[in-house]
């Protein structure tokens, strides 16, 4: 079974505050200082003490340098730091590399270039190198996160006073689902970078037996909500065994090498299968990290040709329109849909749009024209890139229902039961709908359909 972490940061993120959560679902603290002892020399000390934040008990990791006025570092000096611990640091280094090329980007300038200044210190080297670490005494075999929340307003920096979310967290923010989420800097570029190297998907909580759960406090207690990242971690589907790097000094088994670990309450060893070399930094960025499927570009097309009609509609029957999206779909359009528009003279009306592979546009189009009162139709060429398809079935209450399972690379990308199957189910049962997909997306989680999983090797093609 495969041990899966989510991280809740609605409220924000950063370094301490994710290791804190982390070290409060049970990662060793002792694990932890010594993957870091091994990246800075024994020059930092890593504690824990419980706080309160928001009304709520949380626990703060704090991070002591033990020398005066550590220097600021290039991106370069931070990786001869990694590279020469003698241990694993691909994913460590990772998280700087980005780092690196988002404030590379934001100052423009190269990244070899970039003074880390507060994001290189001997602190955030313990942030994330502490996280790593912790991830895999953990056990942990992948990891996904929420929406994160940024913040508003403005932030004092060594450049002056700069809008929030900052250049570089806005940068690291790209592609993922954000808010504010409150005032001042909820999100640094340390627990950002952080999360976009570690995660593999933004989404809701996914389906899972909860083992542990993690609650880590930030610095600041403000007025209005809990200052606080939450790691929720259990086990997933079954999933092929990860390939697991050899580590130095945490073992398959959770244990350091000094002796077993210790572990609080509502927490879990970390089994045989853990990513023992997560801790010490999965691969360099672009590579597939362990225990994490990485979908190989070669199984997705570059792109497909398509052909997309379009036909503003006004003097057509409302109740026509479904049966004329059917007819479409039927005749073999990959799509087909309708948007509300309003056209000169404040008419109401409706645009009809047709996707489809070009040997098809032309009986298409004189479908268009015999169903609808359109008196000419728009068609533009289309770039079209489509993941891959199959079918598998789950059973609930006693009845089968087909799941459409979307992939890349032999890995699952998108798993959604077929709505009509649901339905039907719905209205035999007389339960609402929305609580029928809810249990057919368990019964799919439970036969291993989870996002980021393998695909398995018994799923029906596409037709």
């Amino acid at each position: 079974m495969r041990r899966h972490a989510w991280v809740d940061a609605s409220a924000g993120i950063a370094g301490d505050m994710l290791l804190g959560a982390l070290l409060d679902a049970g990662a060793s603290l002792s694990v932890v200082q010594s993957a870091v002892d091994a990246v800075s020399g024994g020059t930092v000390q890593v504690r824990s003490r419980e706080v309160a934040r928001g009304g709520l008990r949380a626990l703060k990791a704090e991070v002591e340098p033990l020398v005066d006025d550590p220097p600021h570092r290039t991106w370069a000096d931070v990786r001869d730091l990694l590279e020469r611990a003698g241990t694993d640091t691909r994913t460590a280094v990772a998280v700087f590399r980005c780092l690196a090329e988002v404030e590379a980007r934001v100052h423009g300038m190269k990244p070899d270039d970039v003074h880390f200044h507060e994001v290189g210190a001997l602190d955030a080297i313990a942030d994330v190198v502490g996280c790593c670490a912790a991830l895999a005494d953990l056990g942990v075999d992948t990891v996904s996160a929420g929406p994160v929340a940024l913040g508003s307003g403005t932030v004092r920096t060594r450049h002056g006073r700069l809008p929030v979310p900052a250049p570089a967290v806005a940068e690291l923010a790209r592609g993922w689902r954000v808010c504010a989420g409150g005032d001042g800097e909820l999100a640094t570029p340390t627990g950002l970078a952080l999360l976009r190297s570690l995660a593999r998907a933004c989404e809701p909580l996914p389906p899972m037996t909860l083992e542990a759960v993690g609650v880590g406090a930030g610095s600041r207690d403000p007025a209005g909500h809990a200052n606080v990242v939450r790691v929720m971690i259990g086990t997933a589907g079954e999933a092929p065994a990860p390939d697991v790097q050899p580590d130095s000094g945490v073992s398959k088994s959770g244990a350091s090498a000094s002796g077993q670990n210790q572990r609080g309450p509502g927490s879990y060893a970390s089994g045989e299968r853990g990513l023992s070399s997560y801790g010490l930094g999965g691969p360099a960025m672009g590579e597939a990290r362990p225990g994490i499927t990485k979908p190989a570009p070669a199984e997705t097309e570059p792109g497909e040709p398509a052909v997309l009609l379009e036909a503003n509609v006004d003097d057509l029957d409302p109740r026509l329109w479904p049966g004329i999206l059917t007819g479409l779909l039927a005749a073999g359009a990959s799509d087909a849909w309708l948007v509300p528009i309003v056209m000169k003279k404040g008419r109401p009306a409706h645009t009809l749009s047709v996707l489809c592979p070009p040997g098809l546009a032309d009986p298409l189009r004189e479908q268009i024209f015999r169903d609808t009162s359109t008196l000419g139709v728009r068609h533009s060429t289309r770039g079209k890139v489509a993941l891959k398809r199959a079918f598998a079935d789950v059973t609930v209450h006693d009845t089968r229902i087909a799941v459409k399972v979307a992939h890349r690379g032999g890995v699952i990308v998108q798993v959604m039961p077929e709505f009509e199957d649901v339905a039907a189910l719905a209205r035999r049962e007389q339960r609402p709908e929305r609580l029928m997909l809810q249990e057919a997306l368990a019964a799919a989680g439970e036969a291993g359909l989870i996002v980021g999983a393998a695909l398995p090797e018994n799923l029906r093609p596409a037709q």
